[in-house]
């Protein structure tokens, strides 16, 4: 490519309400445009990153044995009523009405579809196991989007479903792809790693996110540098503490603790370490039964902070208490309650709490707390106790093999085992060997293409700009002639290179504008090409180019002979 014949559209500075570095660095290069909040136009130059993405992630699927089709993007209610996601998927669910006043989604996923597919096609165990996949543009209505594309309402995802007889099939379609995903980041030339994860809305029973590693990922992640050991922190195990609990050994005292409603502040003031205080979550129960909710204090030591979906799947669907539903059950304000003297109320306790003693809480009491506080002589065990809190560096591996280690990543892959909620629902089933209907297990695989490239990013910057893996970097090489429109040496030197790259397959981008050597050096920089060639005139009456590549600290001058065996070589090995 020529870039007199390319379309290049940077800036300067990147605009005020760009918040990440991702997001900058892509309105910057002019990878993107805004359109309307969370909805993007992808320029020629984003629209080249997108595409190896694409290329990539199709030749991996059909390597593993999935078959691409196309869905509609837009999809009939009837089908998420069937499946009982009309209502309870939210209002990232964008619903329409066509002229005929009949309902419609705009589909931010397909398991759906597919699902409908399937069951009209299919009657037989001989035509399973099946696995279809497409790469589509998909629709959620964030109620704030924000990072640009990482956190956009229409996107591109490659979206994946298969369909087994049996479970035993399921998980080896399940292993499939998880070394089919593990392939697919590795040739995308990003740092990755595989999580344990939460099904989520998609629902299921086990599942794996794949996370491009940054300092700006939303998710936290919990792994063991000793063993294979990794998790989503919302998903990883928090071990209880070894040996029992010891006995009391301190007697019950109130103690006056005015303005000290945070365990921080209260654990100061009379000089106890943190980790021997206990904070009281105070919620509210959904009971739909009974039209009413219970309310439950849970405890956490005051160091650990409450893992949400482990506290859900403890006990059930819930929402924070509000103040006056404090005062009421209570009878004093949020920042000064504890188990201590609460009747019948529900308890629920972390582990880590059920293994202290002499412990410090609230005294239901505005400006007082409690000491030496012991269950079993002061205050009722716990009617639970349970995982309810997020791991923390240091903590035991669940597997046993070290202690857990923290970092961050932006997640752009997830895989489940879907089994059979949506079979189920929408009465997708086959006869098998002996004639018995049954029904159909089914896995999802997801891959966010889009968030792929901003999360590559996100991995992948300095001060000047973008630096993408070669794999999927707009161009792989930029050659920039110093006066291309004036210099004939300079212009058959340039061109003979760019033949001969192009020639190997090399994707090369030619900058034969009319403009100033820092105008062009900057853009390449600003793009993410990885290899970047000056052709001038000096360098050429001593028979070399200069070479850099884009993370080098200094060029080198090479032989113009040697220079595209050079190149060939380098990419070729990644």
């Amino acid at each position: 490519m020529r870039s007199s014949r390319f379309f290049l559209s940077t800036l300067k500075e990147a605009p005020s309400d760009a918040e990440i570095v991702s997001h900058q660095l892509m309105l910057r290069a002019g990878m993107i445009k805004r359109l309307a909040g969370g909805i993007y136009t992808w320029m020629p130059v984003g629209l080249r990153v997108v595409r190896k993405v694409e290329k990539i992630v199709r030749e991996e699927m059909d390597r593993a044995g999935a078959i691409e089709l196309s869905m509609p993007a837009v999809q009939p209610a009837e089908l998420w009523q069937e499946s009982g996601r009309w209502e309870k998927y939210g209002p990232e669910l964008l619903r329409c009405k066509d002229r005929h006043q009949r309902d419609f989604v705009i589909g931010p996923t397909h398991e759906e579809v597919i699902t409908d597919v399937v069951r009209r096609e299919v009657k037989s165990y001989r035509q399973l196991p099946l696995h279809f996949y497409q790469v589509q543009v998909k629709f959620r209505d964030e109620i704030r989007p924000r990072f640009g594309i990482m956190r956009g309402r229409e996107f591109v995802m490659k979206d994946g479903y298969s369909f087994h007889c049996s479970f035993e099939d399921l998980q080896r379609e399940y292993r499939n792809m998880f070394d089919t995903y593990t392939r697919i980041f590795t040739r995308l030339g990003l740092k990755f790693r595989a999580v344990a994860a939460d099904t989520g809305s998609i629902g299921g029973t086990g599942s794996h996110e794949f996370h491009v590693l940054a300092d700006s990922g939303e998710d936290a992640l919990a792994y063991c540098p000793d063993s294979s050991f990794a998790a989503n922190v919302e998903l990883a195990e928090a071990l209880a503490p070894p040996g029992i609990r010891s006995a009391a050994s301190a007697i019950l005292q109130k103690v006056a603790t005015p303005g000290r409603t945070r365990c921080e502040d209260v654990a100061a003031l009379l000089d106890v370490p943190l980790t021997q205080t206990v904070k009281a979550i105070a919620i509210v129960v959904d009971r739909p039964l009974t039209g009413s909710g219970e309310f439950v204090l849970i405890l956490l030591r005051g160091d650990h902070n409450l893992n949400e979906i482990k506290a859900q799947k403890v006990v059930g669907e819930f929402r924070f208490a509000r103040d006056e539903e404090i005062v009421t059950a209570l009878g004093c304000q949020p920042g000064y309650i504890g188990p201590v003297g609460v009747g019948s109320l529900r308890v629920v306790a972390d582990r880590s709490v059920a293994a202290m003693s002499d412990f410090v809480c609230g005294a239901n009491e505005a400006d007082f707390h409690l000491t030496g506080v012991n269950f079993g002589r002061d205050v009722e065990e716990p009617a639970v106790v349970a995982d309810l809190r997020n791991v923390v560096a240091g903590d035991p591996s669940p597997d046993g093999k070290g202690r857990l280690e923290l970092c961050r990543g932006i997640e752009v892959g997830h895989i489940f085992q879907l089994r059979t909620k949506y079979a189920e629902a929408l009465k997708c089933s086959f006869l098998d060997e002996s004639g018995r209907s049954r029904t159909m297990e089914m896995g999802c695989y997801g891959i966010g293409v889009t968030r792929i490239v901003g999360a590559a990013i996100e991995q992948g910057h300095d001060e000047r700009g973008i630096i993408f893996p070669a794999a999927i970097a707009p161009f792989e090489v930029c050659i920039v002639p110093m006066g291309y429109a004036k210099s004939e040496a300079v212009r058959d030197a340039a061109d003979a290179l760019y033949c001969e790259l192009t020639r190997a397959g090399i994707d090369v981008l030619l900058d034969d504008r009319n403009e100033r050597p820092g105008v062009m050096f900057a853009e390449m920089e600003l793009i993410g090409v990885p290899h970047r060639v000056v052709v001038g005139e000096r360098g050429l009456a001593q028979g070399k180019l200069e070479y850099r590549g884009r993370v080098d600290t200094e060029p080198q001058m090479l032989p113009v002979a040697a220079l595209g065996r050079f190149l060939k070589e380098r990419l070729c090995s990644g």
